[in-house]
């Protein structure tokens, strides 16, 4: 089938394979075309098909050298819909990882069920013996406690009081005004349950439980602060309180991985380009923005750039340090946060408006990112093509 992107909103309905392993390939030869890590051995990626979970396990592989387990949500194509991104993307990850004699396998199935946790456990003690890091990278609204079958649903809004900004329809380029009406106690509860540090600690118990946790494990999981422009709708928001959850939920994990000379880390990363990310109003107007002034000075990284510095710089450097913020957090958003990008970033989210947004921001670069999320628009691939949308993942380990 010839394949097009359909979007939904901020959903894009189809991917296509050629697309995404294209994009595969090209976060690998960016690794490969730096300097060897000297990290991890054996690593277990929940959360691997996509942004920095499909980063961390490219770089970890291709990087490192090391053998790989990446968990994700089954999603192959059917009759007349193509299969996920995700899922052509791990398919692509793991022929990649074969070819280079590297050994690597997929577990599909829900993240936060407790028999995935059991799976991962028996084929990590089958596999590898122990793993030696652990990156939680889930990003999901809907969560199901396996412990008491209660479902929740994260929301994206603002605590204390009504919230009112600029956003942009980044389809159209249309700026326009939002307003966002303050989240109730139990939404905030249904949000940190959902993007809290919870179903990572339930990880980190199965894993240790399991007796599959190296000596000297590393675990780490994603957050991220962002900028003055949109402190109330993300950090001061209702993710905000998950966020600060999952920060707590580090120092916890540490303290329960002492036994094992083990760390717990949050990275604080930059705003990017996601599918989660462009459902947040004001976010896709101020990401459009900021990649205009960050790569305008030279500074502009993607997934697979910051996973790479944060591994080199901050997770595995010569000297074995990690170096952290004051709240013992890894920080990679370091220069997005730099006074002189946040300075210009405001100056121009104060001008903009549907006349000048293509003058004044990156807004088309966000849009060529967005799809390429999906395996559209990019470089060397043949779209009007006919293409098989049945594609399979080796070495995968199905629900």
């Amino acid at each position: 089938m010839i394949i097009k992107p359909r979007t939904r909103g901020f959903i894009c309905t189809t991917a296509h394979p050629e697309g995404c392993a294209a994009q595969v390939q090209e976060q690998i030869d960016y690794v490969q075309a730096l300097p060897k890590i000297n990290g991890p051995k054996n690593v277990l990626v929940i959360g691997a098909s996509t942004g920095y979970g499909l980063s961390a396990r490219i770089t970890a592989a291709f990087g490192a050298g090391a053998n790989t387990i990446g968990i994700y949500r089954p999603s192959k194509s059917t009759a007349g819909r193509t299969a996920s991104a995700g899922w052509y993307q791990s398919a692509a990850f793991e022929k990649l990882a074969e070819k280079a004699g590297l050994q690597s396998f997929s577990l599909t199935g829900d993240a936060f069920a407790a028999e995935t946790k059991e799976r991962a456990v028996a084929l990590i003690a089958k596999e590898f013996g122990t793993v030696d890091l652990v990156i939680y990278s889930v990003a999901s609204a809907r969560r199901t406690n396996p412990q008491t079958g209660e479902v929740f649903n994260s929301v994206l809004k603002p605590m204390g009081g009504t919230f009112t900004n600029k956003t942009v329809n980044f389809h159209t380029g249309e700026v326009t005004g939002v307003t966002i009406e303050p989240a109730t106690e139990e939404e905030v509860r249904a949000t940190v349950e959902v993007m809290g540090g919870d179903d990572w600690q339930q990880w980190i118990d199965a894993l240790a439980q399991g007796g599959v946790l190296a000596e000297n494990v590393k675990t780490l999981a994603y957050s991220y602060i962002g900028s003055s422009i949109t402190q109330a709708v993300y950090r001061d928001g209702s993710i905000g309180q998950a966020k600060d959850h999952l920060e707590a939920t580090a120092h916890e994990l540490t303290e329960q991985l002492r036994s094992l000379h083990g760390q717990a880390f949050v990275c604080v990363s930059k705003a990017l380009v996601t599918q989660s990310s462009s459902a947040i109003p004001v976010v896709p107007l101020y990401v459009s923005a900021l990649y205009k002034v960050m790569k305008e000075k030279g500074i502009h990284e993607g997934a697979i750039e910051q996973t790479y510095r944060m591994f080199t710089e901050r997770l595995y450097t010569p000297d074995g340090q990690v170096p952290v913020d004051e709240k013992g957090r890894i920080r990679i958003d370091d220069w997005e946060l730099r006074e002189d990008v946040q300075n210009e970033v405001i100056k121009i989210w104060d001008q903009v408006s549907s006349e000048n947004i293509y003058d004044i921001t990156d807004l088309e670069g966000y849009r060529k990112e967005f799809f390429q999320l999906f395996g559209f628009e990019t470089d060397g691939v043949d779209y009007e093509a006919d293409v098989n949308p049945e594609v399979e993942v080796p070495h995968v380990h199905q629900a």
